[in-house]
């Protein structure tokens, strides 16, 4: 089933030699569906590790990294020497007996050693298994009886102690070791009488058909899903995404800093295709030292998630309300960014009075702005959630075009991806090369790819569930329009069917209520219910700034939730929220919850989605309140 499965998807590639040789609409067989041909085709020998010795062929003493160092500086890195301290771990991997198809196991922040210890288990043949640094240990436990590694590296000594506690639950598992305590150099002296060319003999003896890598989906319901990827899946996306837009990672002058987490399919992805490029790759282990390393570092280009964009945002917007001149410039400022992005779209675009008006702000406001991103970015990629489409054009009006993209960890990354020529705000874009979309009777998108995954690890029922004749199912709902740009209306599973009947996308009303300055999560529920409510957190960071600009006392989290200003302003949100919307879909009753959603009370998955069956389950009472007179007029 796996085999028809995978000539299903490969189907794409005869498609390409028709004459779709350029994107479309095509109907084969009375099945119509958007098509983007295919580029490049994978050989058997174009795997993961080959990537590093073609980059080391094609420009072996231009820099490959600038790593940073424990006094703070940054050093570089060429290609060969990278190549090189790849293999030296690599040999040590080999030297503890790993053998090729064995799992491997990384458990820690973004950094140059979890890219060091994925690049030498590639080249060791081994399967690399990602773990996120805050997966609790029923998580951690899962992923060791389920994937079974022979091998875990952590980041610190307490990730250490919490997978040794779950050490029993991996039948294979010899060596649980910290990179606090030297893991590296321990692994490396492992090598020391191993002989390099037996690298190079795993490192060609790995095939296109070879798993790469075991993603665990973060699962917002259930226990997560490991998502075997092949190096032939990723070699197609890196390959056929460096033809369809390098920009990302085809020049010399392309500059990546990675701080999404390393056990995120979208970072290993702009990872793999900028090692593979041409430009230079960075990464940024703590977070909180992230402005200070985007200044230094100046990446041409940053890889987001639309909480990192909206929290900018907000910041701006509470800082300008300290004063009264400030507040309007900004206010004002907003208008004429939106006004001349909007305009860049239309056959005339902005007008000579919006580009002066444009210009004043950009010294009064935007450059402030700008200047949080670094001397050098020329564009921002977001992903993993929906951007609202004022924010879209916002950032691009202010001078930061936002690419949008979607995807899965099931597709590598990216399906869709808007470039710089075509960027439609709004939309995540058209397919990416070697890619088809069609949307079921349902109005749920599905995609053909030689990027898809084969299948789930020990899952065959939910991989037989994943595909219809060939097609994945996404389980996004969108529509894709004449010229093939695609736009997520909403996660099939989490439409709210009220008990008049009502379809209600939540994302439609949650996504602008985060751009609320006060406001940091907010979950719409009904299910069943004669009308839709909302739980909705403080952000707690914009909080202090909010009172102040409004003359109140310093209060905390949870004495604000019950403070009747605050609850007014969330009023005032919400009824503007609603005003987009029919009565029928309308937040008619909210709840300020006292507690925060995170990653470590379980209620956020780590690449920040919301864990809505978790939600639902820690505050029942909360809901039930809010229903407990339902004769809502």
């Amino acid at each position: 089933m796996a085999d028809e499965k995978r000539n299903n998807r490969d189907e794409i590639s005869t498609h390409a030699q028709n004459p779709m040789d350029k994107p479309g609409w095509v109907e084969i067989d009375g099945e119509r569906f958007w098509h983007c041909p295919r580029l490049f085709t994978a050989e058997q020998h174009q795997t993961l590790p080959w990537t590093l010795a073609d980059r080391v062929r094609r420009l072996p003493n231009a820099k490959l990294l600038d790593r940073k160092t424990e006094l703070g500086g940054w050093r570089s890195m060429t290609a060969v020497e990278f190549n090189e301290d790849v293999h030296s771990v690599a040999r040590g991997l080999i030297g503890m007996g790993l053998q090729p198809g064995d799992r491997f196991s990384i458990m820690g922040h973004t950094s140059y050693d979890w890219m060091l210890l994925e690049y030498a288990g590639f080249c060791a043949g081994l399967v690399v298994v990602p773990i996120y640094e805050t997966d609790s240990a029923e998580q951690i436990a899962w992923i060791l009886e389920d994937a079974d590694p022979a091998l875990v590296v952590c980041e610190t000594n307490a990730m250490r102690e919490l997978v040794s506690s779950k050490r029993g639950c991996g039948r294979s598992l010899k060596h649980v070791l910290c990179l606090e305590d030297s893991a590296v150099v321990r692994i490396k002296k492992a090598g020391m009488d191993v002989p390099d060319f037996q690298v190079d003999e795993r490192s060609r003896a790995v095939t296109i058909d070879d798993v790469a890598t075991i993603i665990y989906t973060s699962g917002t319901a259930g226990k997560p899903k490991g998502v075997e990827l092949t190096h032939g899946n990723w070699i197609e996306l890196l390959a056929n995404g460096m033809r369809w837009m390098p920009e990302v990672a085809g020049y010399p002058s392309s500059r990546l800093l990675v701080f999404l987490p390393l056990a995120h399919v979208l970072a290993q992805y702009l990872q793999f295709l900028q090692l593979w490029g041409a430009g230079t790759l960075g990464h940024a282990p703590n977070i909180r030292n992230l402005i200070t390393d985007l200044q230094e570092f100046a990446p041409s280009y940053a890889m987001v998630v639309p909480r990192v964009l909206e929290k900018i945002y907000n910041t701006a917007q509470v800082q300008a309300r300290a004063h009264r001149i400030s507040r309007i410039l900004f206010s004002r400022s907003v208008k004429v960014a939106e006004a001349y992005s909007r305009a860049l779209d239309t056959p005339e675009g902005p007008n000579r009075r919006l580009r002066a008006k444009r210009l004043v702000y950009c010294q009064l406001v935007y450059r402030r702005i700008l200047s949080l991103f670094g001397p050098n970015l020329k564009f921002v990629i977001c992903g993993g959630a929906p951007l609202s489409e004022e924010l879209g054009h916002f950032f691009r009006g202010i001078g930061m075009p936002v690419l949008e993209g979607y995807g899965l960890t099931e597709t590598c990354a990216p399906l869709c991806f808007n470039n710089l020529r075509t960027n439609r705000i709004g939309t995540v874009g058209p397919a990416v090369a070697a890619t088809d979309l069609k949307i079921s009777s349902t109005g749920e998108l599905l995609a053909k790819s030689p990027a898809i995954f084969h299948r789930y690890h020990n899952n065959p029922e939910q991989t037989e569930a994943a595909f219809e004749n060939g097609w994945f199912k996404t389980g996004d709902l969108a529509t894709i329009d004449q010229d093939g740009f695609v736009r997520i209306t909403g996660r099939a599973k989490d439409i709210i069917v009220t008990a008049g009947g009502k379809n209600v996308a939540p994302s439609v009303l949650e996504d602008p209520l985060r751009q609320y300055a006060l406001i940091n999560e907010v979950v719409v529920v009904g299910e069943g219910m004669p009308f839709v409510s909302a739980l909705i957190t403080l952000d707690a960071d914009m909080l202090p700034t909010w009172l102040k600009n409004h003359g109140m006392p310093t209060m905390d989290p949870l004495t604000a939730s019950k403070n009747p200003q605050v609850l007014q302003a969330i009023s005032r949100a919400v009824e503007r929220v609603n005003a987009r919307v029919s009565r029928a879909e309308s937040i008619r009753k909210f709840k300020v919850l006292p507690t925060a959603f995170t990653v470590e009370n379980g209620l956020l998955t780590p690449s920040m989605k919301v864990k809505r069956k978790q939600v639902a389950e820690a505050f029942a009472a909360e809901i039930e309140e809010l229903y407990a007179d339902k004769l809502v007029k």
